[in-house]
């Protein structure tokens, strides 16, 4: 009977490791590469990841991903059989060959888990390798504990999902006192938030306009941008979606951080560098005539459509309309 998908994926990408394909340090495919490569699911590409990381072969590294751990076990000596919890290892004569990583403790030997190590666990492993890579079992291999351990602490992976971005809205420190005026109060509440993406890439993706989530921590920002326009002459309603709408512009332009720094691990490029990879496409493609408008564009040697530069134009923007919704009110 054949191995499940997961244990061939730990078996080749353990290979690859073995003999050098694969150095101490360098990147090891991300799950979405696996999934591609093996044609599986992310769940299951995630779950070799974790396996490996459970026997000490790869680490997280937060906003890099996962890499080769720089002392790395000896290859199997053969395929793990269907039903083995982790592969099995071939035994070498001789002292014990010292690991990179803690030994799985005994349960009596656990660490002691509370919810708050779990929460900034699974954190972490979202920094690296992204929101689809946390699952109650990877979070329960990073801590090396049973992952039965961690339902007696956070009842489901959309609870620890809940729980993950209700820390990183509570990690802002919101403007206090606030600047004077109401511009200036919503421009800093953007930007703590802008800053609070760009350090957890994932975080945009558990925000929701139309299902919104009661996060007490993500509340308190929306309290803070209703205050700031509280007295301007609005109703609570009209409040309301001014925050909700600065929600939408942080959300929209920092979904794409996430697919940034997913797309800098799988290329090796960064944006400037794959957009200069582009020249030659697009050069073609603009002596057509057919865009004379994008074709201007060459001309402009600061250019700067990078995020960053996108958020605050955008947030310029939607300032500019609250300030005449305000203007006209009064």
């Amino acid at each position: 009977m054949s191995d499940p998908p997961y244990l061939r994926i730990v078996s080749d990408l353990r290979r690859r490791i073995a003999s050098g394909g694969l150095r101490p340090g360098e990147r090891v495919p991300s799950t979405r590469q696996i999934a591609a490569e093996w044609g599986v699911a992310l769940a299951t590409a995630a779950r070799a990841l974790a396996t490996l990381a459970q026997d000490g072969d790869v680490r997280a590294v937060p906003r890099v991903g996962t890499v080769v751990s720089e002392v790395t076990p000896p290859e199997p000596s053969r395929s793990p059989r269907r039903g083995d919890q982790r592969p099995v290892r071939a035994e070498r004569p001789g002292p014990a060959r010292r690991r990179s990583h803690t030994p799985r403790p005994r349960p009596e030997d656990e660490p002691e888990l509370s919810r708050d190590r779990i929460v900034r666990t699974a954190i972490a492993v979202a920094d690296a390798d992204g929101l689809a890579a946390v699952s109650m079992r990877r979070v329960a291999m990073e801590l090396g504990v049973a992952t039965m351990s961690l339902y007696r602490h956070v009842p489901s992976k959309d609870d620890l999902v809940f729980l993950m971005s209700d820390t990183v809205f509570g990690e802002v420190d919101l403007p206090n006192p606030p600047p004077a005026g109401w511009r200036a109060q919503l421009e800093g509440l953007a930007h703590v938030q802008w800053a609070a993406c760009k350090r957890h890439p994932w975080v945009a993706r558990t925000i929701s306009l139309t299902r919104p989530t009661p996060v007490p921590n993500g509340m308190a920002h929306t309290e803070y941008a209703m205050r700031a326009v509280d007295g301007l002459g609005l109703d609570p309603e009209t409040m309301v979606r001014i925050a909700i709408t600065m929600a939408g512009h942080l959300q929209a332009i920092a979904a794409n951080l996430e697919s940034d720094v997913e797309a800098e691990q799988e290329t090796g490029m960064t944006s400037d560098q794959w957009m200069e990879s582009q020249d030659a496409t697009l050069a073609s493609i603009m002596s057509s005539g057919r865009f004379p408008m994008l074709a201007k564009l060459a001309e402009l040697p600061d250019l700067k459509l990078d995020l960053d530069a996108l958020f605050e134009f955008g947030l310029s923007l939607l300032l500019d309309g609250v300030e005449a919704l305000i203007e006209g009110r009064s």
